[in-house]
Protein backbone atom coordinates (compact mmCIF):
# COMPACT_ATOMS: atom_id res chain seq x y z
CA UNK A 1 0.00 0.00 0.00
CA UNK A 2 1.73 3.37 -0.71
CA UNK A 3 2.41 6.37 1.35
CA UNK A 4 3.64 9.80 1.28
CA UNK A 5 8.19 9.98 2.09
CA UNK A 6 8.32 12.59 4.63
CA UNK A 7 11.87 12.18 4.89
CA UNK A 8 14.51 12.30 1.78
CA UNK A 9 15.70 9.05 2.04
CA UNK A 10 16.97 6.65 -1.06
CA UNK A 11 15.25 4.08 -2.86
CA UNK A 12 15.38 0.77 -1.62
CA UNK A 13 15.30 -0.92 -5.24
CA UNK A 14 16.73 1.62 -7.78
CA UNK A 15 18.99 3.20 -5.24
CA UNK A 16 18.00 6.84 -6.46
CA UNK A 17 16.83 9.25 -4.42
CA UNK A 18 13.26 9.61 -2.85
CA UNK A 19 12.04 13.18 -2.05
CA UNK A 20 9.12 14.16 0.68
CA UNK A 21 6.31 14.04 -0.76
CA UNK A 22 6.86 11.03 -3.04
CA UNK A 23 4.69 8.02 -2.90
CA UNK A 24 6.55 5.09 -1.86
CA UNK A 25 5.88 1.70 -0.56
CA UNK A 26 7.58 -1.27 1.24
CA UNK A 27 9.49 -3.59 -1.11
CA UNK A 28 10.14 -6.48 1.24
CA UNK A 29 12.04 -5.05 4.45
CA UNK A 30 12.85 -1.85 2.07
CA UNK A 31 11.22 1.63 1.32
CA UNK A 32 11.17 2.36 -2.67
CA UNK A 33 9.18 4.43 -5.30
CA UNK A 34 6.17 3.15 -5.48
CA UNK A 35 6.31 2.33 -8.57
CA UNK A 36 9.49 0.35 -8.06
CA UNK A 37 7.54 -1.53 -5.68
CA UNK A 38 4.97 -2.11 -7.97
CA UNK A 39 7.26 -2.98 -10.98
CA UNK A 40 10.89 -3.46 -9.50
CA UNK A 41 13.42 -2.52 -11.50
CA UNK A 42 16.03 -5.04 -13.04
CA UNK A 43 19.33 -5.50 -10.59
CA UNK A 44 21.54 -3.93 -13.15
CA UNK A 45 25.05 -2.66 -11.48
CA UNK A 46 25.30 1.31 -11.11
CA UNK A 47 28.12 2.09 -12.79
CA UNK A 48 31.35 3.24 -10.83
CA UNK A 49 32.37 6.81 -10.81
CA UNK A 50 35.73 6.82 -13.34
CA UNK A 51 39.46 6.86 -11.61
CA UNK A 52 42.73 7.45 -12.28
CA UNK A 53 44.44 4.75 -13.49
CA UNK A 54 46.28 3.65 -10.55
CA UNK A 55 44.57 5.42 -8.12
CA UNK A 56 45.56 4.45 -4.37
CA UNK A 57 41.80 2.53 -3.22
CA UNK A 58 40.97 3.79 0.68
CA UNK A 59 38.45 1.91 2.39
CA UNK A 60 36.23 3.80 4.55
CA UNK A 61 33.23 3.31 7.50
CA UNK A 62 31.31 5.16 10.20
CA UNK A 63 29.58 3.63 13.19
CA UNK A 64 27.41 4.93 15.73
CA UNK A 65 26.17 3.42 19.12
CA UNK A 66 22.40 4.95 19.26
CA UNK A 67 21.64 7.36 16.32
CA UNK A 68 22.65 9.94 18.05
CA UNK A 69 25.08 8.05 20.23
CA UNK A 70 28.67 7.83 20.96
CA UNK A 71 30.68 6.90 17.75
CA UNK A 72 33.49 6.14 15.45
CA UNK A 73 35.23 6.70 12.30
CA UNK A 74 37.48 4.61 10.63
CA UNK A 75 39.83 4.08 7.33
CA UNK A 76 42.26 1.87 5.66
CA UNK A 77 44.45 0.91 2.76
CA UNK A 78 45.91 -2.64 1.45
CA UNK A 79 49.25 -1.24 2.19
CA UNK A 80 48.25 -0.78 6.26
CA UNK A 81 48.15 3.05 6.65
CA UNK A 82 45.16 3.32 8.36
CA UNK A 83 43.00 5.81 11.14
CA UNK A 84 40.72 5.90 13.25
CA UNK A 85 38.90 8.34 15.65
CA UNK A 86 35.29 8.89 17.33
CA UNK A 87 33.09 11.70 19.06
CA UNK A 88 30.09 11.52 21.11
CA UNK A 89 27.45 13.01 20.56
CA UNK A 90 26.89 12.12 16.95
CA UNK A 91 25.14 10.19 14.28
CA UNK A 92 26.36 7.29 11.78
CA UNK A 93 25.78 9.71 9.04
CA UNK A 94 28.54 12.04 10.47
CA UNK A 95 30.59 9.30 10.66
CA UNK A 96 30.32 7.51 7.58
CA UNK A 97 31.23 11.34 6.21
CA UNK A 98 33.47 11.97 8.78
CA UNK A 99 35.61 8.89 7.37
CA UNK A 100 35.62 9.94 3.71
CA UNK A 101 36.41 13.74 5.00
CA UNK A 102 39.98 12.62 7.06
CA UNK A 103 40.94 9.91 4.31
CA UNK A 104 41.19 12.01 1.72
CA UNK A 105 42.76 14.60 4.29
CA UNK A 106 45.10 12.03 5.02
CA UNK A 107 46.18 10.60 1.92
CA UNK A 108 48.11 12.37 -1.49
CA UNK A 109 47.59 11.16 -4.58
CA UNK A 110 44.96 9.88 -6.89
CA UNK A 111 42.00 8.15 -4.48
CA UNK A 112 39.23 5.43 -5.23
CA UNK A 113 37.16 6.16 -1.53
CA UNK A 114 35.17 2.54 -0.90
CA UNK A 115 32.42 2.99 1.33
CA UNK A 116 29.30 1.43 2.25
CA UNK A 117 27.53 4.38 2.94
CA UNK A 118 25.20 5.34 -0.63
CA UNK A 119 24.73 8.65 1.09
CA UNK A 120 28.64 9.49 0.85
CA UNK A 121 29.19 7.69 -2.58
CA UNK A 122 25.93 8.92 -3.89
CA UNK A 123 26.61 12.81 -3.28
CA UNK A 124 29.54 12.38 -5.63
CA UNK A 125 28.36 9.46 -7.76
CA UNK A 126 25.20 11.26 -8.18
CA UNK A 127 26.46 14.89 -7.90
CA UNK A 128 24.00 15.70 -5.07
CA UNK A 129 26.55 18.45 -3.94
CA UNK A 130 25.94 20.48 -7.23
CA UNK A 131 22.38 20.82 -6.11
CA UNK A 132 23.43 21.60 -2.53
CA UNK A 133 25.81 24.78 -3.91
CA UNK A 134 23.47 25.73 -6.80
CA UNK A 135 20.75 26.39 -3.72
CA UNK A 136 22.89 27.60 -0.72
CA UNK A 137 23.21 24.99 1.15
CA UNK A 138 19.69 23.53 0.88
CA UNK A 139 18.10 19.92 -0.31
CA UNK A 140 15.61 19.68 -2.77
CA UNK A 141 13.32 19.13 -0.40
CA UNK A 142 14.38 23.11 0.45
CA UNK A 143 15.91 22.00 4.43
CA UNK A 144 19.42 22.89 5.24
CA UNK A 145 22.13 20.19 3.90
CA UNK A 146 22.44 18.07 7.23
CA UNK A 147 26.19 18.34 8.19
CA UNK A 148 27.47 20.64 6.77
CA UNK A 149 30.50 21.08 8.48
CA UNK A 150 31.61 18.09 7.76
CA UNK A 151 29.75 18.47 3.79
CA UNK A 152 31.63 21.25 3.00
CA UNK A 153 35.15 20.51 3.69
CA UNK A 154 34.82 17.19 2.41
CA UNK A 155 33.66 18.63 -1.38
CA UNK A 156 35.79 21.36 -1.58
CA UNK A 157 38.68 19.02 -0.78
CA UNK A 158 37.70 16.65 -3.71
CA UNK A 159 36.77 19.45 -5.97
CA UNK A 160 40.63 21.22 -6.00
CA UNK A 161 42.08 17.62 -6.58
CA UNK A 162 40.23 16.54 -8.63
CA UNK A 163 41.51 12.93 -8.33
CA UNK A 164 39.46 11.71 -6.08
CA UNK A 165 36.36 8.91 -7.25
CA UNK A 166 33.87 7.01 -4.76
CA UNK A 167 32.44 3.10 -5.07
CA UNK A 168 30.16 1.34 -3.05
CA UNK A 169 30.71 -2.11 -1.54
CA UNK A 170 27.84 -3.78 0.19
CA UNK A 171 28.22 -3.47 3.99
CA UNK A 172 28.95 -6.93 5.77
CA UNK A 173 29.51 -8.80 2.84
CA UNK A 174 32.66 -10.70 3.00
CA UNK A 175 34.77 -7.53 1.94
CA UNK A 176 38.05 -7.93 4.24
CA UNK A 177 38.54 -4.47 4.08
CA UNK A 178 35.16 -3.15 4.52
CA UNK A 179 34.88 -5.56 7.47
CA UNK A 180 38.37 -4.33 9.29
CA UNK A 181 37.58 -0.36 8.71
CA UNK A 182 33.85 -1.82 10.50
CA UNK A 183 35.36 -2.93 13.13
CA UNK A 184 38.24 0.03 13.41
CA UNK A 185 35.12 2.18 13.88
CA UNK A 186 32.80 0.06 15.96
CA UNK A 187 35.89 0.09 18.33
CA UNK A 188 36.56 4.01 18.39
CA UNK A 189 32.80 3.71 19.08
CA UNK A 190 33.01 1.83 21.83
CA UNK A 191 36.05 3.61 23.52
CA UNK A 192 34.11 6.73 23.85
CA UNK A 193 30.90 5.41 25.14
CA UNK A 194 33.39 4.46 28.00
CA UNK A 195 35.29 7.72 28.15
Amino acid sequence: MPMTAKYATTCGLCASPVQPGEEIAKSGQRWAHAACAADPPAKAAREDMPAVDGALEVWTDGACSGNPGPGGWAWATRDGRQAAGGEAPTTNQRMEIRAALEAVRALDGPLVVVSDSTYVVNCFRDGWWKGWLSRGWVTSAKKPVVSRDLWEPLIELVNSRGNVSFRWVKGHSGDEMNDLVDRLAVEQSKSVSTA
